[in-house]
């Protein structure tokens, strides 16, 4: 234990001695920049990944359905047996039926594309938590639609306004069915969401469809993301509809895989960066050992060891890291915290938006901090400035004490 305290004492002597030459103080500055800045910007942005993957599992696959059963002609001749299994399967949180379709919405000489879905108002629904009651109380009523803010917005209507929707004709060439509807509200969700979607009661959305009775499909929701394939599987071998069998993975799981994928690459470019960064411990320790050479000398002759010398100069490269490492540490984390303030203003100052609304399925970059992503990446930055002294230090056990005294 004292060898140790007095190898870290004359590794700080070493490192902040006065007779350091400017360009070796240089190097050694940089070095502890280098390894700090690595770390603030990877904590940054292992953050901004966390956040972008908490969005698509909280907020948006709340409105894709994880699993749905759809009727491949018409509509299902036995719903009541999905909602019989779902409600037995463990894993199945809720099932709700839809009624799914796409039509133009007309406001004067305009045609706007819309993503219309029946849906029950009887049954809960997470877009509701995204208006108000009395819009959702409102969509029991024949003739009532809810569209996103966004498209409302660009419509230019208001709530009680009517509009005509423009929905294909599934029986041959037949003209399009027009439909007028009342507005009976919007939602405010974020993202493509505000810009493409429109929900209607079933009643009416059999009206548009022409489906006389019945529904076309079935929403399942489940506590198990990443076993919805299976859930699907499970339940859809044993329905006696023939139905297309959709999941989000299918649907949306590309979203999920990019992100893992620009994570694994952040991770690979984290340890590069630094990596580069703790070259510059190795060339402030080798300059060392050759500018201590006396000094090396000198605890030479007074009895210290090989091991001794490998211990400052380890510890030497080590408290470059701590500090680096410690420095970045805090600034990655405050950063995080306010890196959604610093892009708005960004976005005020240069009048560009950085994640369109009606092209991301976000309206802004999502920042969620782990702690273990802080952990990760200063445990690699430590690990990385070991390395980089073993060689420095092992130089130092070969310096020839008769010719570094005399020197």
């Amino acid at each position: 234990m004292h060898g140790w305290r007095l190898a870290w004492q004359l590794a700080r002597r070493f490192r902040r001695g006065r007779e350091r030459s400017r360009f070796l103080s240089f190097i050694s500055a940089s070095s502890t920049v280098g390894i700090a800045l690595g770390c603030a910007v990877f904590i940054a942005g292992l953050s901004v990944m966390n956040g972008f993957a908490d969005v698509l599992q909280q907020r948006f696959l709340k409105l894709v359905p994880h699993i749905e059963f759809t009727a491949v002609e018409g509509h299902l001749q036995y719903p009541e047996a999905i909602f019989e299994l779902a409600a037995e399967h463990p894993e199945v949180v809720s099932a709700r039926p839809v009624i799914r379709t796409q039509g133009l919405v007309q406001k004067g000489r305009e045609f706007v594309g819309v993503q219309l879905t029946g849906v029950d108002p009887m049954r809960e629904h997470a877009i509701q938590d995204y208006m108000s009651p009395a819009s959702w109380q409102a969509l029991e009523q024949e003739g009532a639609i809810i569209l996103g803010a966004d498209l409302a917005q660009r419509l230019e209507l208001s709530q009680g306004d009517k509009l005509t929707l423009v929905v294909a004709s599934e029986e041959g060439f037949q003209a399009p069915k027009r439909q007028t509807l009342t507005l009976a509200g919007t939602f405010k969700f974020g993202g493509q969401v505000d810009h493409q979607l429109g929900y209607v009661n079933l009643t009416t959305a059999r009206e548009l469809t022409g489906l006389e009775h019945g529904i076309s499909g079935v929403e399942l929701e489940v506590s198990a993301l990443f076993a919805a394939e299976r859930i699907a599987n499970e339940i859809g071998y044993q329905l006696r509809d023939y139905v297309y069998l959709d999941h989000w993975m299918r649907a949306q799981g590309h979203l999920y895989r990019d992100i893992q994928m620009v994570r694994t690459v952040m991770y690979l470019v984290l340890i590069l960066v630094l990596a580069v960064a703790c070259f510059n411990i190795v060339s402030t320790l080798v300059m060392t050992v050759q500018e201590k050479q006396r000094h090396i000398g000198v605890l030479r002759t007074m009895g210290m060891r090989g091991s001794g010398l490998v211990k400052i100069f380890v510890l030497q490269g080590l408290q470059n890291g701590l500090l680096g490492v410690s420095f970045g540490a805090v600034a990655g984390i405050l950063l995080s915290w306010n890196l959604p303030t610093l892009l708005a203003l960004l976005e005020s100052l240069t009048g560009n938006t950085l994640l369109a609304s009606d092209v991301y399925f976000v309206d802004r970059i999502p920042v969620q901090l782990h702690a273990l992503d802080v952990v990760w990446v200063c445990a690699v930055a430590l690990v990385l400035s070991l390395l980089a002294t073993l060689y420095p230090a092992w130089q130092a056990t070969r310096v020839e004490v008769v010719k570094a005294i005399s020197a």
